[in-house]
């Protein structure tokens, strides 16, 4: 059973920086291209954030985050990450990095808040 966890939200201030993990168990993340996604609001559409590609050499970013957050993955912690620096008040969002099955297993995602 593929499970994960998202962590390392929290309340961060505009300009600074805040680390989200993913940790995955039960699949190993390796082999897999893993995305994080964003959903900003109840009831708003979940928007696509960044992908890191099977075999860690390629990135793909929002344009609006492009820039300022990075991907990246440990293959040993079978864990996610991804570095937001410079947030903006339109990063406030819960997010999430889904396992790529068929259907995709989503987490309970971790929520971020930019404010000063």
């Amino acid at each position: 059973q593929v499970q994960l966890v998202e962590s390392g939200g929290g309340v961060v201030q505009p300009g600074g920086s805040l680390r989200l993990s993913c940790v995955v168990s039960g699949r190993s993340v390796s082999g897999h291209s893993m995305d994080w996604f964003r959903r900003a609001a109840p009831g708003k559409d979940r928007e696509w954030v960044a992908q890191i590609s099977r075999t860690d050499d390629v990135t793909h970013y929002a344009d609006s985050v492009k820039g300022r957050f990075t991907i990246s993955r440990d293959h040993d912690k079978n864990t996610v990450y991804l570095q937001m620096n410079n947030p903006e008040p339109d990063d406030t969002a819960v997010y999430y990095c889904p396992f790529p099955l068929p259907p995709p297993i989503w987490g309970q995602g971790t929520q971020v808040l930019v404010s000063s």
